[in-house]
C-alpha cells in the first residue's frame, strides 16, 4: 500500500490548448468485480485492461490470501483461478485495504457467507469511513463483527454458513452497499433480494449475470427488485474492462476549461449508471460528443470527442447523483468556470467518501478565490465566466486533498485554468484509481512542476 509519510506537493500548468488522443484506465468498479467473480468461478478467467491502481491491487492481494490463484500476465491483462462459490480460505494475516472502500465492502460481503474470519486494516483515511451500512445488513444474514468505535476499520468479522437469505431496502443509494449484498447471496441458499428506492451503477448485476448466475430485476412501485438465486455455479469468463468514466472525467473536464482545446478519449464505459457527469456537462454547454459506440462485455463503450466550450451554470438535478457520485469533485470545478451559478443538493453521501468531498473541495475552492457556498447536501458556485481562476497567488499555501484522489486530481485540473500557480499538497494518492493521470496530461501538453 502507498506510504504517505513523505507528501510530494505538485501543480500542472497550461501554456496553451489540449489536445490530442489519450486512453484512461480501466474502470475501477468493473476490476473490481471481475477479480471477485472470477475468484468465484471454477476455472480460468481472463481479464484485459484491468486498472492496476493501488485499490485494484489490494482486491487481488485479498483474494490470494483466501486461496485464490492471481497473477499478471502482461500489462492490464490478468488471469484468475477461481476456487467456486463457497471455496474462500481463512486468510492466515490481515487484509490490507489501503485506501479503498470499494474492497472493503464488496470483500466483507465474501467472507460474510463463508465460514472463515478476516480481519480488515487500511490507511488513515480509510480507517475513518463508517462501514455501518454493510455491517447491519450482512450481520442480518448471520455476520458477526468486531469494528473499531463507530463501525470503522480496523474490523474483524467471522461470516456464518449457510448464511441467512435476505430481502432488504437499501435505505441509502449505494451501489457498494447493493454489491455486497448480492456477493454474499452467490453462497446462501434460496433468495436474495434487494429492494433499490434509486437505482445506482449495476455492474454487479451485469457481471454476475455473465458468469452465469441467476438473477431477476423487476421494476416494483417500491424501486428495482433484484432476486439473486443463491448457492450459485459461476462459469470463468474472458473480461474486457473498458476505460473509466470517473478517470476520463479529468481530461474532459480539462478540456472543456481550457480555450483551443480539442481531445479525444477513446474506449470509455457509458454505461447509463454511470454517465450522469456527460449528462450535466451537456447541459451546462459542453461540446462532449460520443463517437464510435458499441458494446463490450455486456457494457455499453464509446470513445468521446471533447472541445473548449463556454459552460453556464445549472441546478443539478439530485436524481442524477448515483450516476456522477464520484464526479462532484471536478464538476464542482467546471462549475467554477462557468458563467452564473451551479447550484448541486442530495450529496449527503460526498461527506463519507475518501475525505468529506464536500467541505474539502468547498475549502479549497474558496482557497483560490471561487465564490462558493457550503450546505449541508451541495455546494453552490459562482463561476467566474470563463475568466480564468484566481489561483492560490503567491502565498506559498498548498490545497489539502485529506489523501483523496479525486480532490488531488479536481484541483490539478483546475490549476489549467487557473491565473497564478494552485499547488496540491500530494501527488502520491493519485496511484490509487489513476496511476499515469500526470503523463496523460502532460502529454495532452500540460506542464507538471
Amino acid at each position: 500500500m502507498q506510504n504517505l509519510s513523505a507528501p510530494e506537493p505538485f501543480r500542472l500548468a497550461a501554456t496553451g490548448p489540449l489536445a490530442g488522443t489519450v486512453s484512461v484506465p480501466g474502470d475501477k468498479s468493473i476490476s473490481h468485480r471481475a477479480l471477485m467473480l472470477g475468484a468465484l468461478a471454477i476455472g480460468t478467467t481472463r481479464i484485459t485492461g484491468l486498472l492496476e491502481g493501488e485499490d485494484v491491487l489490494a482486491t487481488a492481494a485479498a483474494l490470494r490470501a483466501m486461496g485464490a490463484d492471481i497473477e499478471r500476465t502482461g500489462a492490464g491483462e490478468w488471469t484468475v483461478h477461481g476456487v467456486g462459490v463457497g471455496g474462500l480460505l481463512q486468510p492466515e494475516t490481515a487484509l490490507d485495504m489501503g485506501n479503498s472502500g470499494t474492497s472493503t465492502r464488496l470483500l466483507m460481503g465474501l467472507v460474510a457467507s463463508h465460514p472463515i474470519t478476516a480481519t480488515f486494516v487500511g490507511d488513515a483515511s480509510l480507517s475513518k469511513r463508517p462501514m455501518g451500512r454493510v455491517i447491519d445488513p450482512l450481520s442480518l444474514m448471520g455476520a458477526s463483527f468486531m469494528a473499531s468505535p463507530g463501525g470503522r476499520l480496523p474490523l474483524t468479522m467471522t461470516g456464518l454458513c449457510p448464511a441467512v437469505p435476505l430481502e432488504y431496502t437499501l435505505p441509502v443509494a449505494s451501489a457498494q452497499v447493493k454489491s455486497a449484498l448480492l456477493l454474499a447471496g452467490l453462497n446462501t441458499p434460496g433468495q436474495t433480494v434487494i429492494i433499490e428506492p434509486t437505482p445506482t451503477r449495476d455492474h454487479s448485476e451485469r457481471m454476475l449475470a455473465g458468469f452465469g448466475a441467476t438473477l431477476d430485476i423487476e421494476e416494483t412501485p417500491e424501486g428495482r427488485r433484484i432476486t439473486l438465486h443463491g448457492e450459485a455455479e459461476l462459469k470463468p469468463q474472458t473480461i474486457i474492462v473498458p476505460g473509466d468514466p470517473s478517470s476520463a472525467a479529468f481530461p474532459m473536464v480539462a478540456a472543456l476549461i481550457v480555450p483551443g482545446s480539442d481531445v479525444r478519449i477513446t474506449n470509455i464505459g457509458i454505461n447509463p449508471t454511470r454517465a450522469g457527469l456527460i449528462e450535466v456537462l451537456q447541459a451546462m454547454g459542453a461540446d462532449i460528443t460520443l463517437e464510435n459506440a458499441r458494446t463490450v462485455g455486456g457494457e455499453p463503450v464509446a470513445d468521446l470527442h471533447v472541445r473548449h466550450s463556454p459552460l453556464t451554470g445549472i441546478d443539478v438535478p439530485p436524481a442524477i447523483a448515483p450516476s456522477m457520485i464520484d464526479e462532484f469533485p471536478i464538476l464542482f470545478v467546471a462549475a467554477a468556470c462557468a458563467q452564473g451559478t451551479t447550484r448541486t443538493t442530495g450529496l449527503e453521501e460526498l461527506r463519507v467518501k475518501e475525505s468529506d468531498r464536500l467541505a474539502t473541495m468547498a475549502k479549497g475552492l474558496a482557497a483560490i478565490g471561487v465564490k462558493v457556498e457550503e450546505q449541508e447536501d451541495g455546494l453552490t458556485i459562482q463561476g467566474t465566466g470563463g475568466d480564468p481562476l484566481p489561483g492560490l497567488g503567491n502565498s506559498g499555501t498548498q490545497i489539502a486533498t485529506k489523501l483523496d484522489h479525486r480532490i488531488a486530481m479536481s484541483f490539478a485540473v483546475a490549476g489549467l485554468a487557473a491565473r497564478s500557480p494552485i499547488l496540491i499538497d500530494d501527488r502520491r494518492p493519485v496511484a490509487t484509481s489513476f496511476p499515469n493521470f500526470l503523463a496523460l496530461m502532460t502529454g495532452l501538453s500540460a506542464e507538471i512542476s
